[in-house]
């Protein structure tokens, strides 16, 4: 088991995996940064999933 470390401010989170563990679009929330990010997690490998910007709509 490990403990999932935030992709922004590398500290732990409050949540453990297993190897066997898969995440998708998983919404990780850091309670040290207050920034929640998504990621998927693989065999302790882990990818944040970049969400595109918001775009305003013209009329």
């Amino acid at each position: 088991m490990e403990w999932i470390i935030c992709p922004v401010c590398k500290n732990k989170t409050r949540l453990k995996i297993r190897s066997d563990s898969e995440l998708k679009n998983f919404p990780l929330f850091c309670p040290k940064c207050k920034q929640e990010t998504l990621i998927n997690i693989q065999q302790f490998n882990m990818s944040v999933i970049k969400e595109p910007d918001a775009k305003t709509q013209s009329r």
